[in-house]
């Protein structure tokens, strides 16, 4: 009875929230082409894009952000029917019929795990795959997007597997200090992540080389030894295969860390608009934004796990004996933990986001200073912004819990109104 009354409380919730997230984007968020105050500058999408851009722009950004208000809880909610109706206990039980040993249980546990959460999750990534390739975004063949996908659960698999062992040995080892050594577990992993993932994990999605232009090779060499930065650390990527927007981005620590140009930012931007973009990459490079950005990760999760690991207490207390679940050391409280942990990430989303907004500002800046070139910033930030159909000024709280990066409206404003002379 109380499963019954349980499930249709929480998808009932989730109908109105539903509701409520497609009301709001479809009748009430504005994402003005022309905000107010800035038509006719750099930062007014009617001056660089056509009616038909702008109308895809649009409807494109809208749907994508309904997608993603409704997909965040419909995780949680799918966590909470996993737990209800009896499928995490079913999972466990399989695992500890199949094997006595600890390790192979929680293999075969996670498996199972993954394998009904990728089942679920297929169609709604599928259909959002099918968006953005009609809205020609995504280039993807339906056989390169299942590679990727079939990688992708491998990988989640191998992580959460991982996860498994280490937490649950913790849990069982320690009880109520497991968080404190999960997170120094989490200090040299974390690490250790990010030396090879350039070289490692990257490959396995798609094909890195050095960069085939010479001459603008050249020009980004010299780029680079005003930063004091390795040659070695310029890559391109080909991604044209899989889509049509603009990318580059800093990825690796060490000797493994990597500057990566996509191919289509090399085909759609001219050399000067490409070395503004390798400006900003470098500027996370010579900032060291990577490793600011991952102290801030690793003092996050601390406090994360600190109240992950009080509120896993609590509700295995509260709900574990109707849920069949034996004590946190139980791996059918797994859902649980992964619930616990998603909606804390999203709750502090704002903060993580606003951080990493004041580095790429700060990116931004450092680029412009060193290139000195206005024209082919703007230009090449308003081309990004027609590749990829993204909107130049949405709403504040789509700023808040999606954007990494400020707003092309932020950006483009900034560039329009700096004064180059004070880099002479």
């Amino acid at each position: 009875m109380w499963l019954k009354k349980f499930l249709k409380g929480v998808f009932l919730l989730y109908g109105i929230y539903a509701a409520i997230v497609i009301s709001y984007f479809l009748l009430i968020a504005d994402s003005s082409n022309s905000p107010n105050g800035y038509q006719g500058s750099a930062a007014d999408p009617t001056t660089f894009m056509n009616d038909r851009q702008l109308e895809l722009t649009y409807e494109y950004s809208k749907i994508r952000h309904i997608i993603f208000f409704l997909l965040t809880p419909f995780d949680w909610v799918l966590f909470l029917t996993i737990l209800a109706v009896g499928f995490s206990v079913r999972f466990r039980n399989w695992s500890e019929s199949v094997t006595k040993i600890s390790l192979f249980q929680k293999g075969i546990y996670v498996f199972w795990l993954s394998l009904f959460t990728f089942i679920i999750m297929f169609p709604i990534d599928y259909i959002s795959y099918q968006l953005s390739k009609s809205y020609g975004i995504t280039t993807s063949t339906f056989a390169i997007w299942m590679k990727d996908q079939f990688i992708d659960f491998w990988l989640d698999y191998l992580f959460m597997a991982l996860l498994a062992f280490v937490v649950y040995a913790l849990i069982k080892k320690y009880n109520k200090r497991w968080w404190i050594y999960a997170w120094v577990i989490s200090v040299p992993f974390t690490v250790f992540l990010m030396f090879v993932q350039p070289v490692i994990i990257d490959p396995l999605y798609n094909d890195f080389y050095p960069l085939k232009d010479k001459e603008l090779e050249e020009k980004i060499l010299n780029l680079a030894s005003k930063a004091d930065i390795p040659a070695e650390h310029v890559y391109e990527v080909n991604m044209s295969e899989k889509t049509n927007a603009l990318n580059a981005y800093v990825t690796g620590i060490g000797s493994n860390s990597r500057i990566v140009l996509w191919d289509t930012t090399l085909n759609e931007l001219n050399d000067n608009e490409v070395l503004f973009v390798m400006a900003h990459e470098m500027a996370h490079y010579v900032k060291k934004h990577i490793y600011m950005g991952m102290a801030t990760y690793l003092l996050i999760s601390f406090i994360g796990l600190f109240i992950a690991s009080k509120i896993l207490e609590w509700a295995v207390k509260r709900f574990g004996q109707r849920l069949s679940i034996k004590g946190i050391n139980d791996i059918a409280s797994l859902p649980l933990l992964l619930l616990i942990i998603s909606m804390l990430t999203f709750i502090q989303s704002p903060i993580s986001n606003a951080f990493s907004r004041s580095l790429e500002h700060s990116a931004d800046e450092y680029a412009i200073e060193m290139t000195n070139d206005k024209t082919a910033a703007i230009s090449g930030f308003q081309k990004l912004t027609i590749a990829g159909l993204s909107e130049v000024n949405p709403p504040a709280i789509v700023k808040w819990l999606r954007y990494g990066h400020p707003t092309m409206l932020e950006r483009l404003n900034f560039l329009e109104n700096y004064d180059v002379k004070q880099t002479n």
